[in-house]
């Protein structure tokens, strides 16, 4: 659990242990395989499946504010190799506003 609230603070130093807690929590066994606890921002299909699953079902944003939010954390993200998906999933919610809803 440190390790992915201090990969989030890279990004966001007021962090809420809280909030990523509760990513860590919904995200679960997909965190266990090395693979799907990364996204890769240069895979259109990643991008679509964050979109539909994060922000449609979880964040309720189905709109192009949620292809904005992604974009513009994939940007932020660029120079990460590895991209954690827990950092990914809050840097998302906290662009959309969504932080205190999770």
């Amino acid at each position: 659990m440190t390790d992915y609230l201090a990969d989030v603070k890279k990004y966001d130093a007021a962090a809420d242990e809280a909030i990523v807690g509760k990513i860590v929590k919904h995200l679960g066994i997909a965190l266990r395989n090395r693979d799907s606890s990364l996204v890769s921002a240069s895979d259109p299909e990643e991008l679509a499946r964050v979109k539909t699953s994060w922000c449609g079902k979880k964040l309720g944003v189905t709109d192009d504010s949620a292809d904005k939010a992604v974009a513009a954390v994939a940007k932020i993200m660029a120079a990460d190799r590895s991209k954690s998906r827990v950092t990914f999933y809050y840097l998302v919610a906290k662009e959309l506003g969504k932080l205190q809803s999770l």
